[in-house]
């Protein structure tokens, strides 16, 4: 019979009833579903890995027996959720013929304390959260102890064990160079690159690599990945009998056990056991995992400009589901272009653009003494959000649209910051104006509707008759017409509608006329203009612009008016 690896607590003494598992497949798969052969047991079957729970401070042993020299050996320890202290050690097997002298069997509690107090050959001691293995092409026969502790808090662990390493090989390969580079950097993305496994590229096995990404650091493991995540769960995640823990084992449960006798340990309910570890209720967990097949090429989107992340590639045979863990990378993201504030010069209007949903900042700094200040602001598309703030205190905050002017108490050498904040429908344009000495208002005052009315009675096979109110202030009022297609619908309408596209940006023969009026009345402030040489069933694009003092000018509302086909 080959060499073989089988873990067990006290059976491996050569009890004459008691057999290991074995790397008949067939065979293993009966054996491990007889829980006679993991009573008061811990074992792990060549080939296979298992998961364990550790108590914090309390210990736990594995024993397995290689039963011929020269046997090549193999045991893997991954930690997950916290660091470990682990130690591999050699014990030389009891004698079997130990009782036969008498005629009786050596009692089992004696051959089980004869195991525990011999110490053995230490092989190997390790401390921490790497994944840690110890290799040996030829291994005496022998019964191997491996105790693991956590010190720090309860924690899950994963150990595999083998006697045939080479053929096995369930862990993915890494390749020659085993970093994530980080390939693009931007504001919200960065892209990672990485070798293949050559457990894909040579050896023809299933191997997907998933994606890890997080703030706080690199993972050592897959398993601390899920353990992170699944942090706020129940206190342990249902241990299967046999290999996390024998049901039999009631140390694990708050009986004392033999090693615990005189200590008192209250038996631990669901409740009281979420208790023993720190939880503070539900967090959220700032983690994100992805698995993306074979591409060895990702980009990680939406992320937060000027933030450090911490990035982790494993690959994962599929086949086994065991992984690898590729050497981490961290970077941060760019920071957001930096917005420059905008200077306004006394008496001077300054255009602004805003994008969608955007802001902008500026700055007005009076070179003098002043009493008041005037903001002068036409919101030439949706209407936006103005703040204004001296000397850091809030002075205004509102919303506005079309023409709005705004005085605000001086006070002296006093600098003034304007947040201009866009709509959420789209982009917004807006000019501005700020002033020491307000005299005339750059922008023509406007009534509170600006819409031009149409009068169907009126209307012709080439003529239209619109109309539109005034104000009190004499200003200048130009119309406008523009010929359009039938389909010609309210969208396009509305692209058309910035108001500080003033009449130079018309072409001439779209100019029907100017004029001067305005009333003190502002229930007569109403003219009416009627438009001539139109044709017959067209649709016209009616605009009307009022022109102020500085020469700036305003855009009422434009009005779609079609002519009769038949007169």
């Amino acid at each position: 019979m080959r060499g073989f690896l089988g873990l067990l607590l006290v059976f491996a003494v050569g009890v004459w009833t008691q057999k290991l598992p074995t790397r008949d497949e067939e065979l293993f798969q009966i054996q491990i579903r007889d829980k006679s052969l993991f009573h008061d047991s811990s074992v792990i079957p060549d080939g296979a890995e298992i998961n364990g729970y550790l108590f914090r401070d309390t210990p736990k042993r594995y024993y397995f027996v290689v039963e011929e020299d020269n046997t090549p050996l193999s045991v893997t320890v991954t930690p997950c959720d916290a660091p470990l202290e682990w130690k591999l050690s050699l014990q030389e097997l009891p004698e079997e013929s130990s009782g036969e002298g008498s005629g009786e069997p050596e009692a089992l509690e004696q051959q089980k304390q004869q195991i525990i107090k011999e110490e053995g050959t230490e092989l190997l001691s390790y401390k921490g959260n790497d994944v840690e293995s110890y290799m040996s092409a030829s291994s005496p026969s022998g019964l191997y102890q491996l105790e693991l502790i956590s010190t720090e808090k309860d924690t899950h662990f994963k150990v595999y064990a083998t006697t045939t390493p080479e053929s096995d090989q369930p862990y993915p390969e890494l390749p020659y160079d085993p970093r994530v580079d980080v390939t693009s950097l931007g504001r919200t993305t960065v892209t990672l690159a990485w070798k293949p496994s050559p457990t894909s590229s040579l050896m023809k096995q299933p191997i997907e690599y998933c994606v890890v990404i997080n703030k706080e650091h690199n993972f050592k493991s897959l398993c601390a990945v899920e353990a992170k995540i699944n942090a706020d769960d129940a206190f342990m995640m249902a241990p299967k009998p046999g290999l996390d823990f024998s049901p039999f084992d009631f140390s694990h449960f708050g009986f004392p056990s033999e090693n615990d006798s005189g200590k008192e340990r209250p038996l631990m309910s669901k409740s009281t056991a979420t208790k023993s570890r720190p939880y503070a209720g539900k967090q959220k967990v700032d983690l994100q995992k992805v698995c993306i097949g074979n591409k060895n090429i990702f980009t990680v989107s939406d992320l937060k400009p000027d933030m450090q992340y911490y990035f982790d590639i494993f690959a994962v045979n599929t086949f086994t589901n065991m992984s690898t863990a590729y050497v981490g990378t961290f970077a941060k993201t760019k920071e957001e272009a930096k917005q420059k504030t905008i200077e306004l010069k006394d008496g001077k209007v300054t255009d602004v653009f805003i994008k969608r949903k955007g802001s902008k900042f500026l700055r007005f700094a009076p070179v003098s003494s002043h009493q008041k200040v005037m903001f002068y602001v036409h919101s030439c598309l949706d209407a936006i959000q103005i703040q204004v703030r001296r000397d850091g205190k809030l002075l205004l905050s509102q919303n506005l649209e079309g023409v709005r002017q705004f005085q605000l108490r001086g006070k002296p050498k006093a600098k003034y910051l304007i947040r201009l904040r866009g709509s959420r429908k789209g982009a917004s344009m807006l000019k501005i104006l700020a002033t020491t000495r307000p005299n005339k208002q750059p922008f023509p005052s406007l009534p509170e509707d600006t819409r031009i009315k149409a009068f169907d009675k009126l209307r012709t096979c080439t003529s239209a008759t619109v109309a539109w109110l005034g104000t009190q202030e004499r200003n200048k009022f130009c119309i406008y017409k523009k010929e359009v297609d039938e389909n010609y619908n309210e969208e396009q309408r509305k692209r058309e509608q910035n108001q500080c596209m003033g009449p130079d940006t018309r072409k001439k023969f779209e100019k029907v006329l100017c004029k001067y009026f305005h009333s003190q009345n502002l229930q007569k402030a109403v003219t009416t203009e009627t438009i001539k040489g139109l044709e017959p069933g067209r649709s016209y694009l009616l605009d009307v612009y009022v022109v102020g003092h500085g020469g700036h000018s305003v855009k009422y509302q434009s009005k779609l008016v079609k002519t009769r086909k038949f007169c």
